[in-house]
């Protein structure tokens, strides 16, 4: 969708070296590489463990942007280690398997893609798992029984519409930024909007008034405040209320 915006830009990166990868039907100009056909010809079948997995859990994994807390907006560096640390992000703030997560943040952000996305994929069950005692890269994290929780991907965030998806959905978790909790409570009162499932909500940046209209609102749902940058290597959680 955002290759309009690049493709005059193709000369000056391709002179710096810079590598322009597309997902999606061509055709693209000559030095663009097209991911989706060689996503069609991929075997399904994994490679050896030796190949894929990094020597180092320090050496970068993605690069991911961020919309500059230490600065200007830019690339920040993510390591293997960070992003198998997300892994657990959900089983901290107490969801299960069995739970429906609610994720309207841009994936192109860490708290969509390696909070919201890996963290619904790494609920899982602590050991047990036939062949995985060692744990994940040679034991630095512990086995996990991969089960996973299932991630409602919503395009973009409604006020208007969330109670319905939550309902349509059998929503029981949602992760948000503090200002989708503004949008809600400041949306006019409906008949139906304490009739839903929803039991956690988990984010950043959730000021108290908001905090406190939302629990009187939509009824007791658990609230667990996070912060965390995506160059820095502190987290915090509000496990308190």
């Amino acid at each position: 969708d955002l290759f309009g915006s690049v493709e005059p830009l193709l000369p000056s990166l391709q002179e710096d070296g810079v590598a322009v990868w597309v997902l999606g039907a061509g055709p693209y100009p000559p030095g663009v590489v097209a991911l989706q056909e060689l996503l069609d010809a991929a075997s399904e079948e994994l490679e050896p463990e030796d190949v894929w997995e990094p020597e180092d859990m320090n050496d970068t994994c993605l690069y991911i942007f961020t919309s500059g807390t230490t600065g200007l907006p830019k690339a920040a560096r993510v390591s293997h280690l960070k992003s198998i640390m997300c892994l657990s992000f959900y089983e901290l703030v107490g969801a299960s398997s069995r739970d429906v997560v609610y994720l309207a943040l841009p994936l192109y952000h860490m708290a969509g893609s390696l909070l919201g996305i890996i963290g619904c994929i790494g609920i899982g069950e602590r050991g047990g798992a036939p062949g995985a005692s060692r744990g994940c890269f040679g034991g630095l994290i512990p086995a996990l029984r991969p089960a996973g929780a299932t991630c409602v991907l919503k395009e973009k965030f409604s006020a208007s519409q969330f109670w319905d998806d939550c309902r349509a959905e059998g929503v029981t978790v949602f992760q948000y930024i503090g200002e989708l909790c503004r949008y809600l409570v400041n949306q006019p009162q409906s008949p139906g909007e304490r009739q839903h499932g929803l039991r956690l909500a988990v984010g950043s940046g959730l000021r108290p008034d908001v905090w406190r209209s939302f629990q009187q609102r939509f009824g007791p749902v658990r609230i667990v405040e996070t912060y965390g940058m995506s160059e820095g290597n502190v987290t915090l959680f509000n496990y308190t209320g």
